[in-house]
């Protein structure tokens, strides 16, 4: 037993019995690594990760090599979903060494923390010569060693906004829109959707903004595309068919075979593309996807107290995927007179379609084609498939689960709450909005202090102050409800949260947000975080909740600042969409204009609804039953002593209606 038992990262509490003397990171290794004057090893990973546990099992829990770390070296084991600082900075360095990224992330460092050598998996054999290599270079070639890291800390320190930032001059939306576009489109995956790469993430982001696209330019091809991608995702293994939710990635071209984790912040953004996707199509298939999905989020990932867990492992009895994979012969014992079919349907086989004679439950054909081969109706189909995927659970659920990191992430909770109202707004069911409210309910009574934000809660909260897309996603998750609910609590919370965020973490110098407050502590570097990855970048999210707030309560310096953020970067934009398809999203935003939509009278929330559930992207709500002190809902009366919405841009209205049908179409034209 090691120090990490008293943790409360699952990832570190999985090491807290390794023969390896690991620290967590802080005041206490760090001095004892000047003081000894030893190498510092930084160990990155998370519960989930699969090659985390492979190499912990392989290295990590063998005495002779742990002996070796501990000897020579300061070993510290970082949850990267609780310090995501120190993850971005070193991964920067191992990048700048020339290692591809990933985790686990392993980082040597000299005692002042500046990092060396690095890397990701390293075998048995390879760790241990690696460990000695470093250890006599560090002793031996201590000069060499400095001035390596002392490029580093160099590289580190450089602002990637610095080298960026563009002054940037005006241009047409249709021209820009096109650009973007061509951009992307060039790696469309046209066969089986996505981009034309594997192993394939599903990057929802970028769909978002062809939906987007699609809303004002009607390009059939764009929409497509989306389509495309959301039914082949939907039909893959990288969906889970019986249960609901989905992995992280497909480790394969067609989206059969999935990294069988599960991860909270996929699964929050797919919600609201499917909600989105089903708003423009009404594919039911997409709304299907969407419900299957929030059931496994309250079955699985769900805490008492209503705050949602971080992951699902990909591994059970340590094996990748055992949980969800099954036997042709399983499927004739549990589904007995219906096994043929549903074999036949989701791709299964005697000798299996997966490793070890396993097949991965995935789907070939549309239910069009599959019901027309197989002379089936509709509804019998529909019963068939109801009672045998209840079946399959049933049985699935007796199975030794996948590793839960049950640890509760601010940024990733605001994120669901997100996707939940994105839902509740298309679907207008209840259950979606009960979720979203009680999971901020857990989040202000567990993880806020005022306007300060805390990481993550475990039985109890860490004491790890928020980072930047903690805030960000917790602003934009305040928005959302109240454009959902005209509950002024929601959009005065967002008021003070930004108001915090901008004294502790805006750079007045170069116009964008650190991804640590001023209060936080001192690492190597300071650092923005800019690119999209498969978690949209918090500055990019921050961008648009100024926008937003910015237009809401009329705050001309917020629509400024947003609109500096964005158009500096808009060459990157269109140059590189793939990596910043949420920037995109903002600055679609800010070059078409955002539609202010006021409610007001008895009617407003059956109003609201009714205009909601239609797609529209460019439109900001606000409403009152009676009277709102919000600025541009001051003079919107009744007219006629009716219920009346105010379609306006840039506070210029147009003549007030009383139905959602005229509203919808006014917001259309807007």
């Amino acid at each position: 037993m090691n120090r990490l038992i008293k943790s409360t990262s699952p990832y570190l509490l999985q090491h807290a019995h390794n023969p390896v003397d690991w620290f967590e990171w802080g005041k206490e290794a760090l001095e004892k690594a000047q003081k000894e004057d030893k190498p510092i090893l930084v160990s990155i990973g998370y519960s989930s990760c699969h090659w985390c546990h492979v190499m912990e099992r392989e290295s990590f829990e063998n005495k002779d090599i742990a002996d070796v770390m501990n000897e020579h070296f300061v070993c510290i084991k970082v949850d990267r979903e609780e310090r995501p600082d120190i993850d971005q900075i070193y991964m920067d360095a191992v990048q700048a060494l020339g290692v591809n990224g990933g985790w686990p992330l392993n980082v040597f460092l000299t005692p002042e923390q500046k990092p060396f050598f690095g890397g990701t998996y390293f075998s048995p054999s390879a760790w241990v010569q690696i460990l000695n290599n470093i250890s006599r270079a560090f002793h031996a070639n201590r000069k060499e060693v400095e001035s390596t890291a002392e490029e580093l800390r160099i590289h580190l320190l450089r602002s990637d906004v610095a080298r960026f930032k563009q002054d940037h001059g005006d241009t047409e939306l249709g021209s820009d829109l096109e650009e973007i576009y061509k951009k992307l489109a060039v790696r469309f995956d046209t066969t089986w959707g996505g981009m034309e790469r594997a192993p394939k993430f599903v990057m929802p982001s970028v769909w978002q903004w062809l939906l987007r696209h699609y809303h004002i330019s009607k390009h059939d091809r764009a929409l497509h595309q989306v389509i495309l991608t959301l039914k082949k995702v939907g039909m893959g293994g990288i969906y889970d068919q019986i249960g609901g939710g989905f992995a992280r990635y497909s480790v394969d071209g067609e989206w059969f075979a999935p990294h069988f984790e599960k991860m909270l912040y996929d699964n929050a953004q797919l919600m609201s593309l499917y909600a989105e996707a089903y708003a423009i199509t009404h594919d039911e298939e997409f709304k299907t996807i969407v419900y299957e999905t929030f059931q496994w989020l309250q079955r699985e990932m769900t805490s008492i107290d209503g705050g949602f867990y971080s992951a699902l492992d990909a591994d059970s009895e340590g094996e990748e995927g055992k949980y969800y994979v099954w036997t042709k012969q399983q499927l004739d014992i549990l589904l007995q007179e219906n096994a043929e079919v549903i074999a036949s349907y989701y791709a299964a086989s005697s000798s299996g379609n997966w490793e070890h004679g396993n097949n991965i439950l995935t789907r070939l054909q549309t239910d069009s084609i599959f019901l027309k081969e197989h002379k089936l109706d509709d509804k019998s189909w529909q019963t068939i498939l109801k009672q045998s995927k209840e079946i399959l659970l049933r049985e699935r659920e007796k199975r030794i689960k996948p590793g839960l990191d049950d640890k509760i992430i601010t940024a990733w909770n605001a994120m669901m709450i997100v996707g939940l109202t994105d839902a509740y707004k298309i679907f207008d069911d209840k259950i979606f909005l009960d979720a979203a409210t009680r999971a901020m309910r857990f989040l202000e009574n567990e993880l806020m202090e005022g306007t300060k934000l805390f990481r993550s809660f475990k039985g109890h909260r860490s004491n790890t102050e928020g980072f930047l897309d903690d805030y960000a996603y917790v602003i934009q998750a305040y928005l959302k409800l109240y454009q959902v609910t005209f509950k002024e609590y929601w959009l005065q919370r967002a008021a003070l949260l930004l108001e915090f965020t901008l004294e502790k973490y805006f750079d007045e110098a170069e116009g964008y947000f650190f991804y640590s407050g001023s209060d936080a502590e001192g690492l190597i570097a300071r650092k923005k975080e800019i690119f999209d990855n498969v978690i949209p970048s918090s500055n990019a999210i921050m961008a648009q909740n100024l926008l937003h707030l910015g237009i809401i309560l009329d705050k001309e310096e917020w629509k400024t600042k947003a609109t500096a953020m964005v158009t500096s970067f808009a060459h990157l934009i269109k140059g590189e969409p793939n990596y910043m398809s949420y920037w995109a999203i903002a600055y679609t935003e800010i070059k078409k204009g955002m539609a202010e939509v006021v409610i007001a009278g008895d009617n407003y929330d059956s109003l609201r609804k009714e205009i909601q559930t239609s797609f529209h992207p460019f439109a900001l709500f606000m409403g009152t039953k009676d009277k709102s002190e919000l600025p541009l809902m001051a003079d919107k009366d009744l007219v006629d002593g009716k219920s009346t919405v105010y379609v306006c841009r840039n506070k210029t209205c147009l003549l007030p209606v009383h139905t959602a049908e005229a509203a919808n179409q006014m917001i259309a034209t807007q």
